[in-house]
């Protein structure tokens, strides 16, 4: 289930998939981060996208509009079904492709980007950097979620590592820029 707009309404996973969906517990405090550092859920990014709890989440929480990006086709029919479901369909854009693959739109400047890679694919840090290259907004924020024993970056789309949360077998690193959102210092 989720909080904000859509609050209580329960997403389903995508049958037969390999996702690990992001545990209620760390997905709710990972927004709590979130909203008390300010962050910008206007042009939310979500990578490995899995159900879309992530960008779901963001959605709800915010009046913005998110892209789903996910390889797995079974994947894709559940980010449907959720947003059919949370009623945040026509605020989103979701697309099947491999992260290392997928080219955002011109013009392109995301304000959030939320990743929830599976946890045993070293080569996702280098993905969703290269993916994320020349489409965030100054302000912008990098989530991602990984295996609690795994040490994230110290830095990462040219942010540095502002704070990381353990929760069960999950973590989440979030990075941001040195300064933040009106200029004060993100330590």
């Amino acid at each position: 289930m989720i909080a904000g707009s859509a609050r209580g309404v329960p997403l389903r996973g995508p049958k037969g998939a390999d996702t690990r969906p992001t545990a209620a517990r760390l997905r709710e405090a990972l927004f709590s981060m979130l909203e008390a550092a300010d962050a910008d859920f206007e042009q939310v990014l979500d990578l490995y996208a899995g159900s879309g709890a992530l960008g779901i989440e963001a959605l709800s929480r915010g009046d913005g509009e998110a892209t789903f990006v996910e390889a797995d086709p079974r994947a894709l029919e559940a980010i449907r079904e959720n947003l059919d479901k949370t009623r945040l369909q026509d605020r989103a854009r979701v697309t099947l492709a491999r992260v290392e693959r997928w080219r955002a739109p011109a013009g392109a400047a995301y304000t959030l980007v939320v990743a929830d890679p599976p946890y045993h694919d070293a080569a996702a840090w280098d993905a969703i950097d290269t993916a994320v290259q020349g489409i965030l907004a100054p302000h912008a924020m990098v989530v991602v979620e990984h295996e609690a024993h795994t040490v994230p970056p110290e830095a990462l789309a040219g942010r540095p590592l502002w704070r990381a949360r353990r929760q069960g077998a999950g973590s989440v690193a979030v990075y941001r820029p040195a300064a933040g959102p009106a200029g004060e210092d993100a330590s």
